[in-house]
């Protein structure tokens, strides 16, 4: 899976715009506000932004104490969905798309013997993401995995 610092900024930056908004009773956060809290490119944010608003994650408002707000609560607002506004599809594998389905990476097509291990990878990647939602990550409600480590 590739995740790119577009999705990396894009959570940060709405999990800042959720916890201000809610700090100040709702009002719009400037981006210039998120920008420097979270040491993001203002220009950049502004980019995140334009998409995660076209997508419907958040409402901008213009003029005095204008900024964003996020569309709809930080409970069902999805870590998922903020990274595939800005983010192409989560893809583990090289495999490329083609008009009549996958196109295998290895030559003429094919698919490489660990295809099925990389795509169910980024199935459960995304999985996991589309069940966190900014509220959990504000609350630090974060489900830890199982994790085993194998004995030397």
């Amino acid at each position: 899976m590739r995740l790119s610092t577009k999705g990396r900024y894009a959570v940060m930056a709405m999990t800042d715009l959720a916890k201000r908004q809610d700090e100040g009773e709702g009002r719009a956060v400037a981006l210039a506000e998120i920008a420097a809290r979270q040491q993001i490119s203002l220009s950049y944010l502004e980019q995140l932004f334009a998409r995660l608003r076209r997508k419907g994650l958040v409402k901008s408002a213009r003029g005095p104490g204008g900024g964003y707000r996020l569309a709809q609560g930080a409970e069902t607002t999805l870590i998922s969905d903020i990274v595939l506004a800005v983010d192409e599809p989560l893809r583990a594998t090289r495999c490329g798309l083609t008009k009549g389905g996958p196109k295998g990476c290895m030559a003429g097509g094919e698919r490489c013997m660990t295809h099925d291990l990389w795509e169910e990878m980024g199935r459960q990647i995304h999985g996991y993401l589309a069940s966190v939602s900014v509220a959990d990550v504000l609350q630090g409600r974060l489900r830890p995995g199982p994790l085993e480590i194998a004995a030397e």
